[in-house]
């Protein structure tokens, strides 16, 4: 899909050099990819702490071999 958009040129070029990726494509898809990524994690942080954890789990037995 095409898609024209008004980026800084400023910043789009600081990320290519950093990104260190071969086209500016490839610079603007590694940080969307990168923006989604750091998203969805924060969303799984936010559900420490909000579990009730299992009482009657016990790990040392999910570790041992026997």
């Amino acid at each position: 899909m095409a898609t024209n958009l008004a980026i800084d040129p400023e910043l789009l070029d600081h990320a290519f050099r950093v990104g260190g990726e071969r086209t500016k494509k490839d610079t603007v898809t590694r940080a969307l990819e990168e923006f989604i990524a750091r998203r969805e994690q924060a969303k799984i942080v936010d559900l420490f702490g909000s579990l009730d954890p299992d009482e009657t789990f016990d790990y040392k037995a999910q570790r041992s071999r026997g």
